[in-house]
């Protein structure tokens, strides 16, 4: 697809009379820039070049569409097939167990996540990782974003990564996404003890056509899985975190208590507490009934 690229962007360029020079200026990058770009011999271009040259070539948004295909080749081929998915889903249940989820990531924080993989090879591939990973937020902004539910472990806002003034920044970005229109937000607190999920992350996805997917993470390796009884099974077991976990007014509390450096003295509701919060607050939302011995209500899909 970099190649694909390159060759579309060669040719723009040369209908358009344009030397490699001139385009640079044009795009305000270097010459150097546009010939890596077309030799395919550096580093891949972010999505502002993109926007940049499509706009000065007047492409019409071709190199804007070929350029989500482009950065999926900097990840492992296991996390291609669930970042096409996430980019088309109009729902996204997460649930998050060691670090912030991508799609609230400050570029600080993932800068400082993405350094540490096992599978990266150079500065200039964690430079496009991190052009990617920032690229695939826009969607929480558009129109026809997702619904975004995220439920992460208390460990999440503990752990500093990237260090005092990276976590300061990303927990403030927790506060604004928790306050967005499609976004709810939840912590897992400690006291919840385990669960059947500890140690792995979760997403679920569900499809402009009803159909719904899950995605199962841990360390550096994923699963995708399609086939309903799994996927409903990972959809139980996501419905049992977010009853155990905060409502999201407490929740952002927390978070807001970490940032203070008071959370050691905050008061954490009991376990029957949460349960009963959780089944007043899925209830108003038109969730699943979960009371003790009630049998759970199939969970409605978004229309297409």
């Amino acid at each position: 697809m970099a190649a694909l690229f390159a060759t579309r962007l060669r040719r723009l360029r040369l209908n358009a009379g344009l030397t490699q020079a001139q385009l640079g200026r044009q795009a305000h990058t270097h010459s150097t820039r546009i010939n890596q770009i077309e030799r395919t011999t550096g580093a891949k271009p972010t999505l502002e070049l993109a926007r940049a040259l499509d706009e000065a070539l007047g492409a019409d948004e071709l190199l804007i569409e070929l350029w989500p295909y482009v950065y999926r080749e900097t990840f492992p081929d296991w996390a291609r097939a669930f970042m096409e998915r996430s980019e088309r889903a109009v729902a996204i249940r997460e649930y998050a167990s060691a670090v912030v989820p991508g799609l609230l990531q400050t570029e600080g924080y993932a800068r400082a996540l993405l350094s540490l993989g096992r599978t990266l090879q150079s500065a200039e591939q964690l430079e496009e990782r991190v052009a990617a990973r920032l690229g695939r937020q826009v969607r929480l902004t558009e129109p026809d974003g997702p619904e975004l539910w995220v439920v992460v472990d208390e460990a999440v806002l503990l752990r500093p990564v990237g260090g005092p003034t990276v976590m300061q920044a990303q927990l403030s970005r927790l506060l604004e996404a928790g306050n967005l229109p499609r976004v709810t937000l939840q912590v897992l607190p400690f006291s919840s003890g385990g669960h059947e999920i500890i140690g792995r992350s979760l997403t679920l996805l569900t499809q402009p056509n009803g159909t719904e997917s899950a995605y199962v993470e841990v360390a550096d390796f994923g699963q995708l899985f399609d086939e309903p009884g799994e996927v409903g099974s990972f959809s139980v077991i996501y419905d049992r975190l977010r009853a155990l976990a905060l409502p999201p007014n407490m929740s952002l509390d927390m978070i807001r208590s970490v940032m203070e450096g008071t959370h050691r003295a905050e008061r954490i509701p009991s376990r029957p507490e949460r349960r009963r919060l959780a089944q007043v607050q899925l209830q108003q939302s038109g969730g699943r009934q979960l009371r003790r011995g009630q049998r759970r209500l199939p969970h409605p899909r978004p229309r297409p």
